[in-house]
């Protein structure tokens, strides 16, 4: 809404994946608004970025870790660990205690499937209960969820939409311009004026700051262009 002012005919809206949810997507459709949001798969499906690891910055030369302690975290079962059988309406937990249907099936995110879960009495002695919950010292059970489809909708969901949007060749050029257009400008402030955190508290303080941060950026610019002459 902020944009609204600064939006013309042929403005675009991008943003990174931060932004990509179904609800922001449809409130961009609700008000008509032409964005290209990217999601989080998005390098993986782009081949440009196959080639993407071996830019990324490695370690610090004088920041050696190698003596570090570190504290491993025991591994939580997947649902790949545990088995299920439809007809019977139960299941088995990798210590072989018998998993009870809880209730029918479910819906989670346009996903219909079956939910089980182990019985109090089985969970509390049980050996594999710190390898089978992230929070065993507060969760009573272990509920485990066997998908088996998806939900027929009215149509394609609007990150279905916007997937397809991004993966044509007019979206990844559209989308491919993001990086010349905005990323410098995070790329100085943060390096360059050093701005890497905020150092006010509030909305309107903190807004205040990033315009004084671009203020900036944009007088510079200005001046390397040669308007200061």
């Amino acid at each position: 809404m902020a944009l609204q002012p600064l939006r013309g005919a042929t403005t675009l809206i991008t943003a990174d994946a931060g932004y990509h949810s179904e609800a922001n997507l449809r409130a961009l459709d609700t008000m008509s608004v032409e964005a290209l949001i990217a999601d989080r798969d998005l390098r993986q499906r782009d081949e440009r970025f196959a080639t993407q690891a071996r830019h990324q910055q490695g370690p610090h030369p004088l920041h050696d870790k190698s003596a570090t302690p570190t504290t491993s975290t025991p591994t939580v079962f997947t649902t790949a660990d545990f088995t299920t059988d439809a007809e019977a309406r139960t299941g088995v937990c990798p210590a072989g205690k018998s998993l009870y249907r809880s209730g029918g099936n479910r819906k989670t995110n346009h996903h219909v499937g079956a939910h089980v879960r182990g019985a109090k009495r089985d969970g509390g002695p049980c050996p594999l209960r710190a390898q089978c919950l992230r929070t065993p010292d507060t969760t009573p059970m272990r509920n485990v969820a066997f998908f088996h489809g998806r939900i027929d909708t009215d149509g394609p969901t609007y990150t279905a939409r916007m997937r397809a949007r991004l993966d044509a060749p007019e979206g990844r050029e559209a989308y491919g311009r993001r990086f010349a257009t905005v990323e410098p400008v995070f790329g100085n402030l943060r390096a360059n004026k050093r701005l890497d955190r905020f150092t006010l508290r509030g909305r309107e303080k903190v807004n205040g700051q990033w315009t004084l941060y671009c203020l900036v950026h944009n007088i510079e610019k200005l001046a390397h262009a040669g308007y200061a002459a």
